[in-house]
């Protein structure tokens, strides 16, 4: 699933999880930080999957022969990627998962722990939220392991999340990725949805929600389903009675707007340098976008080469996408706003103008 910030992508992946569990269906749930690698966050967990089958008579044997698999695996790559932290249950079959080569190593890691899952008569299934942060070396290792156990064939899939320029990274680690995968979009609610997320809820609990309340919801929150939330919230905790008016949107909002500020933004906005914060300001300034690099360049009266290296460190860290060849676009639904309410006036442009080095430290 590929989606801007606050569209419930992580909502999703996480019923999706319950919904397979439900199922009998092996599960292995990851988040993918920025500052660690995949081997790191997939290690532990599928210790636990494999020590999960080896409790299953039928796949005891497989499972275990996974878990040495999965000791030979760490034992390889501790050295290349030295933030593993996994225990260790059995000793590793030398020959198995051990050669100290990523891609190598994960295709017979995996097809052990799919050998495990057959034996099991069930599926594993390997949920990675925020997989554009995964490096994109390691990002095409997995790719070529869940490619070799799907022709094998072995009950192991991959359900993914995370932004936009996730479909870009697949296809750049591995052509074939886009044959191997779907790419759902999932974006903002239609207005007849997004109205019955804002109303339903309250209705549920015998409160009457007034349409124009209902619609200026919608409008306010562009149909993005966490800023539904954060209005359904504060406006139940403002009425009063046993109904939501126009005028609760209204009393409601500058308390929405001062905590988004203060959490859903305010965090992202925190992790930027002064240069990467001051382009941020200057797309703002542009409106919500996408935007060409060149007018982004215009608005700092600086040339877009001199403003590559920042713009590729906003999109690693997950701040803007680019949905095609030359525009950039941000990944936090209204962050122009944001940006225009944290850094008011012109008093940014200045600052960058007179950076002699380009660093946006000067």
């Amino acid at each position: 699933m590929v989606g801007l910030r606050g569209v419930g992508k992580t909502v999703l992946l996480n019923q999706m999880q319950r919904d397979a569990e439900a199922a009998g269906i092996q599960t292995v749930y990851v988040e993918a930080p920025e500052s660690r690698s995949l081997p790191a966050i997939l290690a532990p967990k599928l210790r636990v999957a494999l020590i999960r089958m080896s409790r299953i008579d039928a796949a005891k044997e497989a499972a275990i022969k996974g878990l040495r698999a999965l000791a030979g695996f760490v034992g390889a790559l501790r050295v290349k990627f030295g933030d593993i932290e996994v225990g260790i249950d059995y000793e590793p079959e030398p020959g198995l998962a051990d050669n100290g080569d990523l891609e190598g190593d994960l295709i017979d890691l995996l097809q052990q722990v799919g050998e495990a899952a057959k034996a099991s008569g069930t599926v594993l299934a390997l949920f990675i939220d925020e997989l554009q942060y995964v490096d994109e070396d390691q990002f095409a290792a997995l790719i070529t392991a869940l490619h070799r156990v799907s022709q094998i064939p072995l009950p192991v899939t991959l359900i993914g999340a995370g932004l936009p320029q996730l479909r870009g990274r697949a296809g750049n680690a591995k052509s074939y990725a886009e044959r191997l995968f779907t790419y759902p979009d999932v974006g903002p609610l239609p207005a007849p949805q997004a109205s019955i997320a804002f109303a339903k809820p309250a209705e549920d609990e015998h409160v009457r929600v007034e349409p124009a309340a209902t619609q200026k919801v919608v409008d306010l929150t562009e149909g993005y389903p966490y800023f539904i939330q954060e209005w359904g919230k504060n406006t139940w905790d403002l009425a009063n009675d046993a109904r939501i008016t126009e005028q609760d949107i209204d009393a409601a909002s500058a308390q929405v707007i001062a905590s988004l500020d203060e959490s859903f933004f305010r965090v992202r906005f925190d992790r930027m340098t002064l240069a990467e914060k001051i382009y941020l300001r200057a797309m703002a300034e542009l409106g919500p976008g996408p935007h060409r690099s060149g007018d982004i360049a215009a608005v700092l009266n600086r040339k877009v080469q001199s403003l590559g290296p920042i713009r590729s460190s906003l999109i690693a860290k997950g701040m803007i996408w680019s949905p095609n060849h030359g525009d950039t676009a941000f990944t936090v639904p209204m962050f122009d706003k944001f940006m225009r309410r944290i850094m008011p006036g012109d008093d940014w442009v200045p600052a960058v103008r007179g950076d002699k080095d380009g660093s946006g430290d000067g």
